[in-house]
Order: structure tokens, then C-alpha cells, then sequence
């Protein structure tokens, strides 16, 4: 059973979840497990099997695709309030995962045993209208990936994902190829360039944007 801070965390981020009848709300609460991630932790990895459904309360978690020789793609960010469209196809189809899950930073979630996923989603309409819509999201979100990896260069699609950040931007070179699905060496090839450009100043884990409009126009925004 939840105590009541983490149950009063769970109705804020998740509200669809106040609006079950007090008999199934109970129900769930004590069917639910809190787990609490340090930042780097493999949440799920690639073919294993789906274990329950997460609803995160507090930090992020990076959903990569790894490829054997160690580059990643980033496919999506989990928040709180959000959740991992992965898991619910895991869940519905009965398959194993085929991407990784990683803690970006100190995570809290509560997970929902796979019992109590598909009662929810065949019972309880808003549950199931927010899982479909979740779906949509990350759909529309996974075009836009496979379209820039099809037709964009690195460069373009650097370009496009540095304006897409508050500056200035904390975060190493190496992040940013995870995110990219490239090497270090080749992004931090790209922002010399972009520094010599004028567009942006490098720091030690630091970036400042200083000719966003440049960048978007060669992003092609």
C-alpha cells in the first residue's frame, strides 16, 4: 500500500486516476510497488520481459535503442506524468522489450503489476483514452526521428536538436551523440564548426546558442 505523500503524488501527476470508483482506486493502490532509481540505472533492457507498467513521479528516463557496437539511438524521454508506450505494447502484445530504458537522473516511480495495466485499460476510460494518446504522441514523435535520420545530415539534425533546449545548454558532447545516434568525435567536430560559424560558444559542458536563427535556417526549420 502507498502512504499517503506517494498516493497524493500519483493523483497530481496522474489525475485520470482519481476518478476511480474507491473500491478499484484501493484496489490499485495496494497492488502498487514504489521504486526508487539512482541516475544510470538500466530500467529495462532489450528482450526481456515486461514486469509492470511505470507511472514516474519524479526524474527522467531515456528509452535508446543500442546497437551491438555500442552507439545508441534515443528514441524517447519518459517524465513525470508520462509514461513508456513501449511497455504498454510489451504488455498488450505479450512481447519482450527491444529497446533500453535508462535512469537520465534520480527517478521515483510506481509500477503497476501487468494485471492491474489491463484492468485499467479495459475498464476505466480516461486510463485508456491517456494511453492512446500516448501512443499518437510518440508515433508522430518516432516519424519525425525516422524522417531526420532518412533525409537529414548530422549536421541538420544537430542543429535541430541544439535550438530545441533552453541556453545555455548543460550537457557533455557525448550526450548529445547518444542522443543523435552518432560519435562524440564527429559532434564535437560539428560544433567547432558551428563555433567557428559564429552560431554557438563551447564551454566545459556547456553550449550557448548565440545565432539561434542561423541555426534554425540551416536546420531547415
Amino acid at each position: 500500500m502507498l502512504d499517503n505523500d506517494t498516493q497524493f503524488r500519483l493523483f497530481q501527476q496522474y489525475p485520470m486516476l482519481r476518478e476511480l470508483p474507491a473500491e478499484d482506486q484501493a484496489e490499485l493502490l495496494a497492488a502498487a510497488s514504489v521504486m526508487q532509481l539512482p541516475a544510470g540505472t538500466v530500467v529495462f533492457d532489450e528482450n526481456q520481459p515486461c514486469q509492470g507498467f511505470p507511472l514516474l513521479l519524479s526524474g527522467s528516463v531515456r528509452v535508446i535503442k543500442a546497437a551491438a557496437n555500442g552507439r545508441e539511438l534515443h528514441l524517447y524521454s519518459i517524465d513525470p506524468g508520462g509514461s513508456c508506450i513501449l511497455t504498454s505494447s510489451c504488455l498488450l502484445g505479450h512481447a519482450n522489450y527491444q529497446a533500453r530504458g535508462v535512469a537520465k537522473q534520480d527517478t521515483v516511480l510506481i509500477v503497476l503489476p501487468p494485471s492491474a495495466f489491463r484492468k485499467l485499460l479495459s475498464a476505466h476510460e480516461p486510463f485508456r483514452d491517456y494511453i492512446f494518446s500516448l501512443f499518437s504522441e510518440r508515433l508522430t514523435d518516432l516519424m519525425q526521428l525516422v524522417s531526420a535520420v532518412a533525409f537529414q545530415k548530422l549536421d541538420q539534425r544537430l542543429a535541430a536538436l541544439l535550438v530545441t533546449k533552453a541556453t545555455p545548454i548543460h550537457t557533455t558532447h557525448q550526450a548529445l551523440a547518444d542522443e543523435l545516434g552518432s560519435v562524440r568525435e564527429i559532434v564535437s567536430r560539428l560544433l567547432k564548426n558551428f563555433a567557428e560559424q559564429g552560431w554557438v560558444k563551447l564551454g566545459r559542458e556547456h553550449i550557448e546558442l548565440t545565432d539561434t536563427a542561423a541555426l534554425r535556417k540551416f536546420a531547415h526549420l
